[in-house]
């Protein structure tokens, strides 16, 4: 059953953030030096994590029932009869193949896929599951192919369905607070469009700049402002979703409220590619707010009190849009990928930022909360170039040879708890651990320092597994933001019982009874 293998830190493959969803770095062709989102994921097929079972073609728990295993070798004249319908679009050259076979996570496919669909428009879409469909094709889908958690690694005789060309901002309802948006849109470029109206896209993934809405709603994208704004799902009032026979369907609408039927919209959003493809959306903007932000920073050296400081911040009145946490090594790396005389801290840093005409008395609030907490130094400007380091994080540490890690979160009250774990499990296991987190919401990315050979990684693994057994000790989730893909699917029987399981497995096998879609990753 497993249809990916890891490469070893440093592989092929630059990191992002969730499945072309979550990272910055795009995955796409041509890419090489795209600068990776904030966070990691879990493990992956291989040393004791990943897939497991029997080779392929065997159905357990979790496959998808009815898939068809199908290899390399699709017979030219039904690929024909895909070109004919789409022309261009379809590319089946070995450089567009090798291209975009990966994402920018260490999961590497078995073998190439057939063919790659760069769609232009929901009807080239449904084409091609329509196509795939009929022949039990295996079908991965992808946007940038920034995802961290090898959702989007192709299938070996498989078709890519890439959603990176539907990239137009269709409409800006600056009225009803609304975006009319394809799936290929860049987070970036949206929320620069919605500022010309006054508005902006809440959403902010570490890898704005690369990552796509589409790619944010298949996985449920975090980033920065969660702690504020929620997170994806939380801004996504409509959908256009192609079903796996390649019927289109459209959920939700454009009112505040709706109780019409069951909430198909929120049944998309984060199913990562295994019951449709989603090519548009339309999503929920808000108005910028008024004042100069300011941007605040704590050091401490002691991360437990830096997590206690958090608490503190997120149980009381004053509330900032951002708040993260830099531990002392993970600065140490980033100055040294791009020097820009961030201070180090003893142990870790918060930064973060406030916003509204109450900005300034907020910040200063949340520093003395910082300094009644242990923070040995603090500090407040009007510099975004903190948030900036922020999210530098995954890029450098990526060029570390850094890739092996988590996305798990915690119940914030718990942070300075789950931080002393993570150290000593470090110490128990002789490995360094660097951590980056969205604080504010208690969604943390440590990443283990190992060698460059298969025993160095399946040694950080294990040191990953259990970083990923004590969040949930303290009520937390084996993935916050990033996605399960398949480097985190062995883990879903350490937080869902099979009840919940088997019940995700026959919503699956409802909507893609052949089990086409992104079989073997997710669920």
């Amino acid at each position: 059953m497993s249809t990916v293998g890891l490469a070893a830190p440093g592989g092929p493959g630059d990191p992002g953030d969730g499945l072309d969803g979550r990272g910055d770095g795009r995955g796409g062709p041509g890419d090489g030096a795209g600068e990776p989102g904030d966070g990691f994921d879990g493990p992956g097929d291989g040393a004791g994590c990943g897939l497991g079972g029997p080779g392929d073609g065997a159905v357990e728990r979790g496959d998808d029932p009815g898939a068809q295993r199908t290899g390399a070798g699709e017979p030219s004249d039904a690929l024909d009869e895909l070109r004919t319908a789409l022309g261009d679009r379809l590319l089946d050259d070995p450089a567009s193949l090798a291209a975009y076979a990966v994402d920018s996570s260490r999961a590497q496919p078995d073998g190439l896929p057939v063919a790659v669909v760069r769609a232009t428009s929901t009807g080239d879409v449904s084409a091609a599951l329509a196509w795939a469909h009929a022949r039990g094709i295996r079908v991965s889908v992808r946007g940038a192919g920034t995802g961290l958690s090898g959702g989007a690694v192709a299938y070996a005789g498989g078709l890519v369905v890439s959603l990176e060309a539907m990239n137009r901002i269709v409409a800006i309802d600056a009225d009803n607070r609304l975006a009319d948006v394809e799936a290929g849109v860049v987070t970036a470029d949206l929320d620069a469009a919605a500022h010309a109206h006054g508005l902006f896209f809440p959403p902010d993934p570490a890898s704005a700049a690369w990552s796509t809405i589409g790619g944010n709603i298949a996985t449920n994208a975090g980033g920065l402002r969660c702690v504020a704004h929620g997170v994806t799902t939380d801004v996504v009032a409509a959908l256009e979703v192609v079903l796996a026979d390649g019927r289109v369907m459209r959920t939700g609408g454009r009112t505040r409220k709706n109780t019409t039927g069951y909430d198909l919209t929120s049944l998309f959003c984060g199913s990562e590619g295994t019951l449709g493809v989603i090519t548009s959306a339309t999503v929920r903007l808000k108005p910028v707010p008024p004042g100069q932000p300011r941007t605040f920073r704590a050091s401490f050296d002691d991360i437990e009190d830096a997590g206690r400081a958090v608490t503190a911040i997120v149980s009381g009145p004053a509330a900032p849009e951002v708040l993260e946490l830099i531990d002392a090594r993970s600065v140490e790396i980033i100055e040294a990928f791009h020097p820009s005389g961030l201070p180090s801290p003893g142990a870790a840093m918060l930064v973060g930022q406030t916003v509204g005409l109450t900005a300034p008395e907020t910040a200063e609030q949340i520093a003395a909360i910082c300094r009644a907490h242990g923070a040995s130094e603090t500090e407040i400007s009007d510099s975004d170039s903190l948030l900036e380091a922020r999210r530098l994080a995954n890029p450098a540490l990526t060029a570390q040879g850094l890739r092996v890690s988590c996305d798990v979160g915690v119940p914030v009250a718990q942070l300075a708890t789950v931080f002393h774990g993570i150290g000593e499990i470090a110490e128990r296991h002789g490995r360094r651990v660097a951590i980056v987190a969205h604080a504010g919401d208690g969604n943390l990315h440590p990443t283990v320092e190992a060698g460059d050979s298969p025993a160095e990684y399946a040694a950080a693994e294990r040191v990953i597994d259990d970083i990923t057994r004590l969040a949930l000790s303290l009520g937390g989730t084996i993935s916050g933001e990033h996605g399960i893909g398949s480097v985190k699917r062995h883990e879903l029987p350490w937080q869902l019982d099979a009840t919940a399981l088997d019940v995700q497995h026959a919503i699956k096998a409802a909507l893609d009874p052949r089990g086409i879609l992104t079989p073997g990753r997710a669920i």
